[in-house]
């Protein structure tokens, strides 16, 4: 009988099989025909022939055991393409230079020191288009030919791979480029059905944008709306042809491209309620349903808004129903203050908000990005407050990003083409950039801060970054730990307990260009219950054991006997 029974166990089991092979689609996935449209549902118009979709071994990366989704274990680096490297002397950055660059970026041996050892890396827009920065699209399903070919394209992200690297690209849904074939049809030809993929008004409706812009502008069809410049239209996504288009666009890039995920471009002003420009609710049930659509087709699939706002609204959009994370612009803008008014409290009080506000692993933390002047800029050439800041960028919560060249010290202050000038990799001609005159001219001090001059001094801003990164990537606390505020008394010090089921991390930043003498710590409560031997993880100094109340607080604790100026200590709490 038993015997019977585990031969019909069997049957039944290869019958599963076959028809789970049946019906699944080609990836492992089963979807629904609502949830990825047809190329006949979406458009009368052919699609793009698509190259043959990566192998899985060159885009399935080793996910975190820890609990914890891979891009909460991930330090970025946003690289603008056209300023990164360029490897075939014509004086613009290029996919292959990135590939070129990749050793310094993380060569795929955690035991080395030599690279950055980023783990993720964030492309800014790689599509076709008219501009230098590429964010007016004019062919959503191709690559810039500035940057090379699609076969270029799918190798960098091939070799980012094998070395542990995901990378996101930006993801353009509010506008295209006024040169688009389809906002040219819509314009030329009202009568089409790619007249209603844009936004049009017989007369100037004449209010103006969020920064008092102007947003409305005349054409042989009508008033077209049109959030940040004349040359970017705004997309009518309340036509559900523009939606299916975008999700095309969206299986296209993460199924046949293979890349991991988007840094979503203006996210906040995707659909518009007349004269409500910002943050709608249409805009909200929009970024639900796309968060359905990509995870259908890969559950590992990761997005970052870019929510440009106060945090009292960017943390609506990361509650688990649309983005997996959102840029903290409050935080960005906080660190940079208190470096630069030498203010540890205020500084403690928004690290301290942002953990509270948003559930964890679900904001990003960065210094400035490309559109704001560069951090060096911003501190006037201070490598020193630099210092400070990437100390606080890489032991807070949240996960890091990084702008290029901004380990290096680049400096850059608007307009846009000046924040995003070519890295500088050597102070030979050029800086290493390319072999003739690049794109936009090198920066003056490129002799002093480059690549290759910093990777050879210990004390360069360069060595720091590299040190630090190391830190976050070793230490699971650090990475995605829980965080607890500690109150010092002194003013000068921000301090914070990061927490894992690994290990006890005890931070320490002496926000000031005093050293700080037998300053204590306290805490009412904390995970933390007992004594703990102190070990010293970065920094210098004899370190004092700890002993916790029944809360697993404590008072009076004097860790170091002096914490240097502008120091950084981490201590490990056994």
């Amino acid at each position: 009988m038993e015997v019977k029974n585990c031969f019909r166990a069997v049957i039944f089991l290869l019958i599963f099989v076959i028809l789970s092979g049946c019906t699944g689609s080609k990836t492992g996935i089963t979807q629904s025909a609502t949830e990825i449209p047809s190329t006949a549902q979406v458009t009368d118009a052919p699609l793009p022939s698509a190259e043959p979709a990566p192998s899985q071994t060159a885009t399935v990366l080793p996910q975190t055991t820890d609990g914890n989704a891979w891009w909460n274990n991930t330090v970025f680096y946003e690289i603008f393409v056209r300023s990164f490297y360029d490897s075939n002397g014509d004086g613009i950055g290029d996919f292959n230079g990135i590939t070129q660059k990749l050793d310094y970026l993380n060569d795929g041996d955690p035991n080395t020191t030599t690279d950055l050892g980023i783990t993720g890396i964030w492309l800014m827009p790689v599509n076709p288009s008219p501009s230098y920065h590429g964010y007016d699209v004019t062919d959503y399903y191709d690559v810039n030919p500035d940057y090379g070919t699609m076969a270029d394209f799918k190798y960098l992200l091939k070799e980012c791979h094998k070395r542990g690297i995901h990378v996101i690209i930006d993801l353009v849904l509010n506008h295209t480029s006024n040169m688009h074939p389809w906002f040219i049809e819509a314009r030329d030809q009202p009568e089409s059905m790619r007249h209603d993929w844009y936004i049009w008004s017989k007369t100037n409706p004449g209010y103006v944008g969020p920064w008092d812009e102007k947003v409305w502008y005349p054409s042989s069809a009508g008033y077209y709306y049109a959030l940040f410049s004349s040359a970017m239209p705004d997309l009518n996504y309340n036509n559900d042809k523009v939606t299916d288009e975008m999700y095309n666009v969206t299986r296209f890039w993460l199924q046949d491209a293979g890349v991991d995920g988007f840094r979503l471009d203006a996210a906040l002003y995707l659909i518009e309620l007349n004269k409500l420009q910002a943050d709608t609710i249409n805009t909200h049930q929009w970024w639900k349903s796309f968060r359905t659509y990509y995870k259908g087709i890969n559950p590992q699939a990761m997005t970052v808004g870019e929510v440009w706002t106060n945090n009292i609204a960017v943390v609506d959009y990361v509650k688990g129903d649309e983005f997996d994370m959102a840029f903290n612009f409050d935080l960005a803008s906080q660190t940079m203050r208190s470096i630069s008014s030498w203010n540890a409290n205020s500084l403690a009080l928004y690290l301290q908000n942002s953990y509270d506000k948003f559930s964890k692993g679900t904001y990003t933390t960065f210094l400035t990005n490309h559109d704001q002047n560069r951090v060096m800029s911003v501190f006037i050439g201070d490598q020193v407050k630099a210092k400070l800041a990437a100390s606080v960028l890489f032991t807070a919560p949240g996960t890091p990003f990084i702008y290029y060249g901004e380990e290096i010290g680049m400096t850059g202050s608007k307009p846009d083409e000046k924040i995003r000038t070519p890295m500088l990799w050597s102070p030979d001609d050029y800086a290493g950039f390319s072999t003739i005159l690049p794109w936009e001219s090198i920066n003056n001090d490129y002799e002093q801060f480059n690549v290759e001059t910093e990777s050879v001094d210990p004390n360069s801003l360069l060595s720091f970054y590299r040190s630090l990164i190391k830190l976050r990537n070793d230490h699971s606390a650090l990475n995605a730990g829980d965080y607890f505020g500690i109150h010092a008394d002194n003013r000068a010090l921000l301090s914070f307990l990061r927490v894992s089921r690994e290990e006890n991390l005890l931070v320490i930043i002496n926000i000031s260009k005093n050293p700080v003498i037998g300053s204590t710590l306290s805490m009412d409560k904390s995970p933390l219950n007992g004594s703990y031997s102190s070990d010293l993880v970065f920094g210098e100094g004899k370190v004092n054991a700890l002993a916790t109340n029944k809360d697993g607080g404590f008072e009076a604790y004097q860790p170091l006997a002096e914490i240097p100026a502008n120091g950084l200590v981490i201590i490990e709490l056994r």
